[in-house]
């Protein structure tokens, strides 16, 4: 590899000669010259350039250049996306097209642009047009164009008879309000104006957040004398943005022990003064904190920013003899705030550092007994991502995790390293991550060519694992808090929402709502309806509600998962295979590789492809165990090469109990109120019969929920030729044992009155038969009678009112009177005499027959009565049978505005009038 500083115009042919990179950076006072392919809006400022040769070792060289240019001109914001999109193009051209690679970096006054050239020109770019895919992200090579469309402000490519040169610019971020920001040494002429004087407002806050010192430099800026805001709060004058990403406020800055960042300051003319800001915590003789806040004008920032530690080269001094953090010479300062980040700046660092070409990082279960993936780099990481991996088990399988483990040649040894397989790596060092001897991690770089490290590349790795342990272990324990306070709440919610409903629909409905997307990306729930049956898919959601039918079509030619009561997840491979095989049928079907004559893609391969993208991911199972019975499956998948984290699958796994145990109690209850309905249904006639020249109308309504029948009971029913039964009745209480007296006396006044027994046989018999049912009996109320139509139009009636509401007959002409005389009612005393009483119905007459849940409807303090009842029919004069039923009820319902709380039964019979020819 060589590198050289290119004065300006075209750059030079670099020839490899195997030489280390050298460098050298343009002043700024070089910067004027243009070239000629490159946008006349920016100006030069330095340049750098080195050759890499066609080995695979050339991508970390070439990686680690691009890192120390960029970190040496101050561009640290841009430094990991130049590194990526280098490492990208630069493995495109020396290990996918076999040639040399040119790189050269150029600074300008608004950002970097860094080419990469390659010898083989020959290789077209894929045009937008054709249908061509630019590369998959889970593929190790062809990612470059993509990355540099994803990253990049601008890119493109250049081709000329010996060259292609692909290039891409990388624009200054602007700084991030309220976050941590440095910037390099800078020539005097770079340095920042400031229109006057610098002014450095110094500000005291005691511990409750209130002003207690106001210097000079803060009147001059701000506008307030000291008087004015001393002891006034803080917060009343900062303009706060929330720092981007985080929740942290003026309150909780104030309480840091350093803090640095952006805000504004609300001025004595009302406007803000953007301000930067370095706040420290101290404490005065008496042991009381309070924080001096140092601040500038926005532009004049410089003044207070701390400036980046660079990796020295001795690493416990500094250039000037001082202490500096081993861990910030790794990692690099600011150190990520995230675990995610950490990790992933960890395994940067480690692959540079070693000069391998993949780095990864594995943390260890709580029981130490597994590893789980959760960060690489270049590996497939979006597959391996979450991955576990066991830590000893069996000879060679990461048995040496609790020790640093050089593997020179993995080809000799495979399955070594579970993760590496099928990686093209061949040699490998690895490092424990311990924190007071318990094993937390496991740290490994990787490199294509084998024997590339030995024991002192390890003592390296280990002493950079040593710093870094104990941040990612508190970073990890930080992370699963909050996980775990997210679970408790989730838990809490779900549980809320499952006992909220006892619909076996809706249930399952909130089972996969309440998965998706929280937990996965789709979800099938099976259901079991006893031993004998087989799982039944009930219900599916993804977050994309386009591909749920799709993944229902999918699952219906898979034989569902068995049934397994054990707890926990376990894996399910069969919905993932049939997904590849749907996607390479596709694919092939798509290529004319079918058999058939090479066609047009049809529409319903779109489709396939992205239901096979979809469910082709991880896909577990965790049985849903009720009352020691499996009742069905909670089916949770994820897409394409994508894996769970055991704390999901454990939150799952809560879940499914809760859910399981929701989703059995709604359907005993879907049971139980089938049955109840069912009984309940049978106590009542299956329809009214016909009856020549009387209309006959029933309005029935049982108190509480789900209830058909209560204690309130009504029938009619042919007794012989020309004869009817009529009957309305209230059993004494509700529920079940009111409606057992229900279904006694009805069946029972059916077969008496078709033996022939008058009306006050019927009833002693009646009562008799409900006496005997000792403590089960109930009172009872009832009023039964024959009918009798006449032939000139009227209708002759035998009524016998045993302790019943008495009936009510309209006239024509708007009287109302009782039809009966109020005898015993039954259920009481032993012997009873009764005796009927015979009313005619005339043309146009009504009778009018009512439960006691009619006329003791209240309103407060107020009752309907028999009054109130006779009032009502005295309105309902001319019109049928229904309407006058209908009307009754209406008034019913409007005289409380409470729902009922006693059964109610309307019976109405109307004799209709002679028509006139």
């Amino acid at each position: 590899m060589t590198t050289g500083l290119i004065p300006g115009g075209q750059p030079p042919d670099p020839r490899p000669t195997g030489a280390l990179p050298q460098q050298r950076r343009e002043p700024a006072g070089h910067a004027a010259q243009h070239v000629e392919n490159r946008s006349r809006s920016s100006v030069i400022t330095a340049r750098a350039a080195a050759s890499f040769e066609p080995v695979g070792r050339s991508v970390a060289s070439a990686r680690s250049f691009v890192r120390d240019t960029l970190q040496g001109w101050g561009f640290a914001d841009i430094v990991d996306d130049a590194v990526v999109l280098t490492s990208e193009l630069v493995t495109n051209a020396v290990v996918h097209a076999g040639t040399s690679a040119d790189v050269l970096c150029l600074r300008s006054d608004d950002g970097v642009r860094i080419e990469v050239a390659d010898r083989y020109p020959e290789r077209e770019i894929p045009l937008q047009a054709t249908a061509v895919n630019m590369g998959s992200p889970d593929r190790e090579g062809g990612r470059g164009l993509q990355l540099c469309a994803a990253l990049a402000g601008r890119w493109g490519v250049e081709y000329i008879p010996t060259h292609k040169t692909v290039w891409f610019q990388l624009e200054l971020p602007a700084r991030v309000v309220g976050t941590r920001a440095a910037g390099p040494a800078l020539p005097s002429d770079l340095l920042p104006l400031a229109d006057s004087r610098v002014r450095v407002a110094v500000i005291q806050v005691d511990r409750t957040g209130h002003i207690a010192a106001w210097n000079e430099d803060a009147e001059d800026l701000f506008g307030y004398s000291a008087e004015q805001v001393t002891g006034k709060p803080l917060t009343d004058l900062a303009a706060w943005p929330h720092t981007p990403g985080t929740s942290t406020g003026i309150a909780e800055a104030l309480r840091l022990s350093r803090w640095e960042g952006s805000y504004g300051i609300r001025t004595s003319t009302g406007r803000v003064t953007p301000v930067y800001a370095s706040h420290l915590r101290v404490r005065d003789t008496a042991g009381e904190p309070s924080t001096v806040c140092l601040l500038v004008r926005d532009h004049e920032r410089a003044v207070l920013q701390t400036p980046l530690r660079g990796p020295a080269s001795d690493t416990s001094t500094g250039s000037e003899g001082q202490s500096t953090d081993p861990f910030e010479v790794f990692i690099g300062s600011p150190a990520p705030d995230d675990l995610d980040g950490l990790l992933q700046r960890t395994v940067e660092r480690s692959r540079d550092m070693l000069d391998g070409d993949s780095a990864f990082l594995l943390l260890a279960t709580d029981d130490e007994t597994e590893l789980e993936v959760r960060a690489s780099t270049g590996l497939p990481s979006a597959r391996q991502r979450f991955a576990r991996v066991p830590v000893e088990a069996g000879p060679g399988r990461y048995g040496s995790a609790r020790m640093p483990a050089v593997h020179d040649d993995l080809t000799a040894v495979p399955g070594a390293v579970p993760l590496l397989n099928g990686t093209g790596m061949r040699s490998v060092v690895t490092v424990p991550l311990k924190v007071e001897g318990r094993l937390t991690g496991s740290l490994g770089v990787a490199a294509e060519a084998p024997a590339r490290y030995s024991n002192e590349e390890a003592l390296r790795l280990q002493f950079a694992a040593d710093r870094i342990a104990l941040a990612v272990e508190s970073a990890r324990l930080g992370e699963l808090e909050r996980l775990r306070r997210g679970s408790l709440s989730f838990l809490v919610e779900a549980s809320d929402l499952l006992a909220g409903t006892l619909d076996r629909d809706q249930t399952l409905a909130l089972m996969a709502q309440m998965t998706v997307p929280t937990l996965a990306t789709w979800c099938a729930v099976y259901t079991i309806a006893d031993q004998a049956s087989e799982p039944y898919l009930s219900y599916v959601l993804h977050e994309d509600e386009e591909l749920i039918d799709g993944i229902k079509s999918l699952l219906s030619k898979v034989p569902p998962p068995d049934p397994v009561p054990t707890p926990g997840a376990r894996v399910w491979t069969a919905p993932g295979e049939v997904a590849h095989q749907a996607a390479l049928r596709s694919s092939m079907r798509s290529l004319g590789l079918s058999g058939s004559p090479t066609r047009q893609v049809t529409p319903g391969i779109g489709p396939t492809l992205a239901t096979a993208s979809a469910v082709g991911g991880e896909t577990v199972v965790l049985p849903l165990v009720a009352r020691n019975r499996v009742i069905g499956m909670l089916t949770l998948g994820k897409p394409t090469d994508e894996h769970f984290r055991q704390e999901i699958l454990e939150l799952a796994e809560d879940l499914s109990r809760r859910a399981a145990l929701a989703l059995d109690n709604a359907r005993l209850y879907s049971e139980r109120t089938a049955i109840s309905q069912s009984l309940q249904r049978s106590l009542l006639p299956p329809e009214l019969p016909e009856i020549d020249g009387v209309e006959v109308e029933v309005i029935y309504r049982a108190a509480g929920e789900g209830n058909e029948v209560g204690g309130d009971f009504y029938d009619v029913f042919p007794i012989r030729d020309g004869a009817y039964g009529f009957a309305i009745g209230d059993v004494c209480g509700t529920g079940p044992n009111a409606a057992a007296v229900t279904g006694l006396a009805r069946h029972a006044l059916r077969l008496l009155a078709r033996e022939g027994l008058t009306g006050p046989t019927v009833l002693e018999r009646l009562n008799s038969a409900i006496l005997d049912e000792g403590a089960r009996s109930r009172f009872l109320t009832l009023l039964y009678g024959e009918m009798r139509p006449q032939e000139d139009g009227s209708a002759e009636l035998k009524v016998v009112c045993a302790g019943h509401p008495l009936p009510l007959r309209l006239r024509q002409d708007g009287t109302v009177e009782p039809a009966a005389e109020p005898q015993p009612l039954l259920g009481v005393i032993e012997d009873l005499e009764l005796y009927e009483q015979t009313v005619t119905l005339d043309p146009g007459d009504v009778l009018l027959c009512v439960t006691d849940g009619v006329t003791e409807r209240r309103e407060g303090a107020r009752m309907l009565g028999d009054d109130g009842l006779a009032d009502v029919l005295t309105t309902c004069t001319g019109l049928t049978a229904g309407a006058v039923a209908a009307r009754i009820m209406r008034a019913v319902e409007r005289f409380a505005s409470d729902a009922p709380s006693d059964d109610m039964a309307i019976l109405a019979m109307r004799v209709p009038g002679l028509h006139k020819d």
